[in-house]
């Protein structure tokens, strides 16, 4: 009978003690507002001082110091994507270790110091993967039963054989097409076996066009030869069995299949004349990622903050040497 009184007299105890420390808490807080309050007004001269000074160094440097994005859209040919790939991270590693001479006397570009970054990337195109080749579209169907769709179409082994990659490089000063993308695609076209295989690729699409042509004159003979017969010339026993509409048809669908073949090869003739092929350059991208464009906003802060904990650290020292008096 007598442990209800005791257990609603501790809950009592515990509510006030729960209640006190609630207003102690907040009871801090607004001491440390106004002890900051207090600190800015004793330091107003300071603080107005280091705000200036950061604007003043933000802006000069927002001014001389300024960050450059470029992109390059690429298609290597012949199988030549790992090539690629090695190549542009063979550049990467000597900008990391700062080789200005192999950058300049090897890879050719006119200023080595100012190219602070290089990096490949595919650009995903799963739909141009797939309509390339029926091959492609089985192996991707393959490999989607298996996991998820989003990350198989971006892993390495997928990715690769895109027919686009982006090469994206950065640079601390504006930079120019002769000065780092002409020296950086001819490094990337100077290979003596990638050479050997564009010319005899380039050779067997040049015999199969002129094949291509050929076969669509003959078919364009046959045709003009039916045509007559049909429009009240004598028929040839030759030509009889194109009688047949169905047998028509297939010659004319052949011829059709020949036509849109010999397009692809000439479109297809246009990118073969590098290993590296370029489609698209873009320079000079102000980069205003980070803090790049905005020091004069991120200095003075940066200043204020560390004066306040310089403030702090001097009140904590004192404070503790005071309790070591004492």
């Amino acid at each position: 009978m007598s442990t209800t009184p005791q257990n609603t007299d501790n809950q009592e105890i515990d509510l006030s003690q729960i209640s006190k420390k609630i207003g102690s808490f907040f009871e801090n807080i607004s001491s440390s507002i106004f002890r900051g309050f207090l600190f800015f007004k004793r330091n107003i001269i300071w603080v107005g001082i280091l705000f200036l000074l950061g604007v003043g160094i933000g802006l000069y440097l927002d001014k001389t110091t300024k960050v450059y994005d470029n992109e390059i859209i690429v298609n290597p040919n012949f199988g030549a994507v790992d090539y690629l790939y090695a190549k542009i991270d063979l550049i990467s590693s000597k900008i990391n270790d700062n080789d200005t001479v192999f950058l300049k006397e090897v890879v050719g570009i006119k200023e080595p110091k100012k190219l602070k970054k290089i990096a490949i990337t595919p650009i995903t195109d799963v739909y141009k993967f797939i309509n390339n080749s029926d091959k492609n579209f089985e192996f991707v169907k393959l490999l989607a039963e298996d996991g998820d769709i989003k990350k198989i179409v971006n892993e390495n082994l997928t990715s690769k054989n895109y027919p686009f990659h982006l090469i994206s490089f950065t640079t601390d000063k504006e930079t120019s097409s002769e000065k780092t993308v002409e020296p950086l695609l001819n490094f990337l076209n100077n290979s003596d076996y990638f050479k050997k295989i564009q010319k005899e690729y380039v050779n067997n699409v040049k015999v199969k066009m002129v094949e291509n042509d050929s076969i669509i004159s003959q078919i364009n003979g046959l045709l003009n030869a039916f045509s007559s017969t049909t429009n009240g010339s004598q028929k040839s026993d030759k030509l009889v069995y194109y009688n047949e509409n169905s047998q028509l048809n297939e010659v004319i669908k052949t011829k059709d299949a020949l036509v849109n073949e010999q397009g692809a090869h000439r479109i297809e003739m246009i990118n073969l004349d590098k290993i590296i092929k370029d489609n698209s350059i873009t320079l000079n991208i102000k980069n205003t990622k980070a803090v790049n464009g905005k020091m004069k906003l991120v200095l003075p802060l940066l200043f204020i903050f560390i004066f306040i904990l310089i403030g702090y650290f001097k009140s904590y020292y004192k404070h503790q040497m005071a309790k070591l008096k004492s």
